[in-house]
């Protein structure tokens, strides 16, 4: 067998992928979930203390779900079954308890039995898992890339404890691959060379998932030529494994921060068009969708605010949206979000108000509560006064009534200032009429 696993002397092997050849075999390997498996937290010691339970690993492509479980299982001396639940049934299902009750009985060995894509078993596949999962008979680790909460049946669910893996960070694929270059063979003898900024791109690319690094690393050395005992990859001969142009676009640096900033102006500035090319420009490099729509989210109150009080809806929809369906498919619901705050009329009238407010309650002492905004639940409070002449707007006609709700120094002070821009325009003029009514009140008042 060749460095490929190609035919050698009548002879064909195939050869495991390169992210199979170099899985970690020991929880002091596993590279990555720090916040689960670091020294202190809380699967380590569950794994350390040989005291695991069932659990679901929720959580995006390549993030190391299989390999946890396989490490669980190595690290606790347990019999370990694997299926995916996209191709196995109920029969097979069946199989792998008899099986871990065998061991139970006669061999005194636990059993692991890991399920990846368990959000693809039906209700009747989960049922099946209840009676197992309950009395110890084994220990379901699953494995999912949708939200347990919505995918796995309740009664199965409350058996298990639910841990969020993460998107591998971007030092978490470097050690990766790093490692793969100095640990496996066929790539020991390839003798790489690649550029930091090859391996940024091809980091990038990956976007958290070590799988997709590790293929698009070794699909890159095949495409690249020996010459004098090395392989030096190109960010041209990357581009052309993955069939994807390398952008440049660093998500902590600068360009990041440039890209970013040019959409949410883009947006602000009403130009649809635009925001919608710095969105695919982002999305093309592998920006997290969720940072996106964290952003809209903020400059849908910020930037449109009451002056199309949907756009905030829309926002928040999108969000949800993304979260669920993730990409390819969240770059349309993006679209969709982007557009309509860019077309929508804008006020930032919102946004100036509780900045104004803020900063005057910073710079002034807090004064009292008025005693008529009080809450008055005993009746000694009440004789000190608490709630007393609170006029309850719903008593009088359009429900409202003049009354001081500031403190007595920033009486008659204005903080929220609508525009005369979309529905905000009516705000202003429904606003303006309750104030004439709220001076004329007050004039009132004075004079007697």
């Amino acid at each position: 067998m060749d460095l490929f696993g190609k035919e050698t002397e009548g002879k064909k092997s195939v050869l495991p992928p390169l992210a199979d050849r170099v899985r970690p075999r020991r929880l002091d390997e596993f590279v990555g979930q720090g916040h689960l498996v670091g020294v202190g937290k809380v699967l380590r010691k569950v794994i350390e203390g040989d005291e695991v339970a069932s659990m679901i690993f929720w959580g995006p492509p390549g993030v190391g779900k299989t390999t946890l479980a396989r490490i669980i299982a190595e690290e606790t001396k347990a019999a370990f079954f694997a299926i995916s639940a996209v191709t196995a049934g109920l029969a097979d299902v069946r199989k792998v308890i008899e099986q871990a009750r065998v061991n139970r009985k006669g061999l005194n060995k636990h059993t692991i039995f890991f399920i990846d894509e368990t959000h693809r078993f039906n209700k009747a596949q989960q049922d099946a898992l209840l009676h197992s999962v309950e009395d110890g008979t084994l220990t379901l680790i699953g494995a999912t890339t949708e939200n347990p909460s919505f995918e796995v049946i309740a009664p199965l669910l409350s058996r298990c404890r639910v841990y969020t893996l993460e998107p591998l960070s971007v030092a978490d694929l470097r050690r990766i691959i790093e490692k793969a270059i100095q640990t496996d063979a066929v790539l020991q003898r390839l003798r790489p060379d690649i550029p930091d900024h090859v391996m940024d791109a091809l980091v990038g690319y990956a976007d958290g998932d070590a799988r997709k690094a590790l293929n698009g690393l070794e699909l890159s050395l095949r495409l690249t030529p020996e010459k004098e005992g090395r392989r030096t990859v190109t960010l041209k001969i990357v581009e052309n494994a993955l069939q994807k142009r390398m952008l440049s676009y660093d998500k902590k640096g600068d360009y990041h921060y440039d890209t970013i900033s040019a959409f949410i102006k883009s947006v602000r500035g009403s130009d649809p068009d635009a925001a919608v090319y710095w969105l695919a420009r982002m999305l093309e490099a592998g920006e997290d969708p969720l940072f996106i729509a964290r952003r809209m989210l903020i400059l849908a109150s910020e930037d449109v605010g009451n002056a199309d009080p949907q756009g905030l809806v829309v926002a928040n929809a999108a969000f949800q949206a993304v979260h669920s369906v993730g990409m390819p498919e969240a770059r349309i619901v993006l679209s969709q979000a982007a557009t309509y705050l860019a077309s929508a009329p804008k006020s930032n009238a919102s946004y100036v108000a509780i900045h104004e407010a803020t900063e005057d309650v910073r710079q002034a002492s807090g004064e009292p509560v008025p005693l008529h905004l009080r809450n008055a639940p005993t009746e000694l409070l009440k004789k000190m006064g608490h709630a007393q002449g609170y006029k309850y707007a719903h008593d009088y006609p359009e429900g409202f009534v003049e009354q001081e709700f500031l403190p007595s120094r920033l009486k008659n002070r204005l903080f929220y200032r609508p525009k005369e821009i979309g529905e905000e325009k009516k705000i202003k003029e429904r606003l303006k009429r309750w104030w004439g009514k709220r001076k004329q009140d007050r004039q009132n008042n004075d004079k007697a």
